[in-house]
């Protein structure tokens, strides 16, 4: 059984909505101006291998994007100083 749920008290309460889904298996349809527009459901364990590489080549290629910051190296004697 879904449970129809705004796109406004889905953004309050995600953190409890997804709570739902790992414990109880429960599934909510997001609905904005009244419409349906998407669907969080649990994820079916053969999909979840699929869905982890998926994840981390995407986090990598965002890595290989991103510009490292030039700071200045510190000894731990300089960072206690007085």
């Amino acid at each position: 059984m879904s449970e129809s749920i705004s796109a406004a008290d889905a953004n309050r309460h995600f953190s409890q909505i997804l709570r739902g889904v790992r414990e109880e298996g429960a599934t909510y349809i997001v609905t904005a101006h009244g419409k349906p527009v998407a669907k969080i459901v649990p994820i079916k364990e053969e999909d979840d291998s699929a869905v982890r590489k998926a994840a981390f080549r995407k986090m990598q290629q965002r890595w290989t994007k991103q510009k490292t910051l030039n700071l200045p190296r510190w000894t731990r004697d300089e960072l206690y100083d007085d």
